[in-house]
């Protein structure tokens, strides 16, 4: 080709990449590759719900499975159309005093392909709207766990439409919103150790001692009836917790390689903690205990993902099981409260050990952007994250009892005795999980 076009045609793309290199010196631009992580992150902490919808369910008896997935994956239908209505402006909308959003983006207005560098400068805005929804979608559905096989469903869905509006949106502006007075603290929570798991797991215990224990707690026998759906739910669990975690970096890049890490190291190191501490105890390694340790492994590793080394989220998944054991096997029966599937044995528990290992962990090395904690010659860090840890704890336990108790003045919170005998599946939703077709039919087996 003659050397005159060739340089003209470089010439023409150089001048037409003008615009384009003003621009993203002007402006956030859209990085592809950090839109597609964001996205298929975001489908992965979606696929995190309809998960522990068979990680509860296996755990309950079989009369109640049916009502214990519904009110994990109605939660997909319900919180999303709140989410666009009102909760993703309540919760990031621009600062009202530290305490809450304002009505920016009130019903999803203005919120589109244009990166928001508040919070995310290479994706669009709503792509980091949708990825914030799914957080927002399990966070009542952990709740479910502690009032299992219990609460009547048309109680729960006002309760949790309430829940995520009153508490849910506030707490989340609180931590993550751009002014809000958690966040101005200082507090490090990459992805949801307040926001999500001590909002729930206090939510929950308050919840049980409500609505009371269910019938025969304690005197009749209460164990899980289908222990493969409860594996089946923990290990799709850890596979989406690859997205809340890492995908809480919001970009392709090597923070998110590193939440990746540590999220399946603790994950793995809580489990074998688990079994470990069941063997001595009671002389068998169990299943449903293996899959229990893994959650509370990356429940305790959550607030911590962005800002702790490998050995140190070791560390972190070794310890958080025992903690998580002593509440469920000791705190429990001790106090005498029905937290069905120990929403606040796990969640709890572990946010609240994973909030304050943050505290003592965190690292600049690994998140320029976070904080040196205890062991790396900050102890303030550790305060601040101890007045975060009572500020969820009181706020999420107070408002879910006035919910609740405001409810229980117009709709009964409880089912009655009989359908709690017939089982939730039927009495709420006339559906049999199992039905006996032979039985039904006449059918000499």
């Amino acid at each position: 080709m003659n050397k005159k076009i060739i340089t003209f045609i470089i010439s023409l793309f150089s001048v037409l990449s003008i615009p384009m290199m003003i621009f993203a010196e002007g402006e956030a631009v859209i990085d592809t590759g950090d839109t597609a992580f964001n996205m298929i992150s975001a489908a992965l902490v979606f696929l995190m719900t309809p998960a522990l919808a068979f990680f509860y369910g296996g755990m309950v008896r079989k009369k109640n499975v049916l009502n214990t997935l519904m009110n994990s994956f109605v939660m997909v239908g319900l919180i999303s159309i709140q989410w666009v209505l009102i909760g993703y402006t309540l919760a990031f909308g621009s600062d009202k005093g530290g305490i809450i959003g304002g009505l920016d983006f009130l019903g999803f207005i203005g919120v589109g392909g244009t990166p928001n560098p508040d919070y995310a400068a290479t994706i669009p805005h709503a792509g980091f709207a949708m990825y914030q929804m799914m957080f927002a979608i399990i966070t009542p559905a952990l709740i479910t766990g502690a009032f299992a096989e219990r609460m009547r469903f048309s109680a729960f869905l006002i309760f949790t439409t309430l829940w995520a509006t009153l508490v849910y949106d506030p707490l989340a502006h609180w931590v993550w919103g751009v002014g809000g007075w958690i966040r101005e603290l200082g507090a490090l929570d990459f992805a949801g150790g307040t926001v999500v798991h001590i909002s729930s797991g206090i939510a929950g215990l308050v919840a049980a001692i409500v609505l009371g224990k269910r019938k025969g707690y304690r005197t009749t026998p209460m164990i899980p009836h289908n222990i493969p759906f409860v594996l089946l739910g923990a290990a799709v669990l850890w596979f989406g917790w690859f997205g809340f975690n890492a995908g809480s970096a919001l970009g392709a890049n090597g923070l998110a390689v590193s939440a990746f890490i540590v999220t399946n190291t603790a994950a793995a190191a809580a489990l074998l903690s688990w079994i470990i501490i069941e063997w001595l105890h009671h002389g068998k390694p169990t299943l449903l205990g293996a899959a229990t340790g893994c959650v509370v492994g990356l429940v305790a590793i959550t607030p911590a993902a962005g800002f702790v080394s490998p050995l140190s989220a070791i560390i972190i998944g070794l310890l958080v099981s025992p903690l998580s054991y002593f509440a469920i096997s000791v705190l429990k029966p001790k106090f005498g409260y029905d937290d069905s599937l120990d929403v606040f044995g796990c969640h709890g528990i572990g946010g609240i050990f994973g909030a304050l290992a943050t505290g003592v962990f965190a690292s600049t090395e690994i998140n320029p952007a976070g904080a040196d904690g205890l062991l790396h010659g900050n102890p303030g860090l550790l305060g601040i994250q101890a007045l975060s840890v009572v500020a969820t704890i009181v706020f999420s336990g107070l408002l879910t009892f006035i919910i609740l108790k405001a409810i229980s003045l117009f709709v009964k919170l409880r089912v009655s005795e009989s359908d709690e005998d017939e089982g939730l599946d039927v009495s709420q939703h006339g559906e049999d999980a199992y039905p006996d077709f032979a039985a039904e039919e006449g059918i000499a087996l």
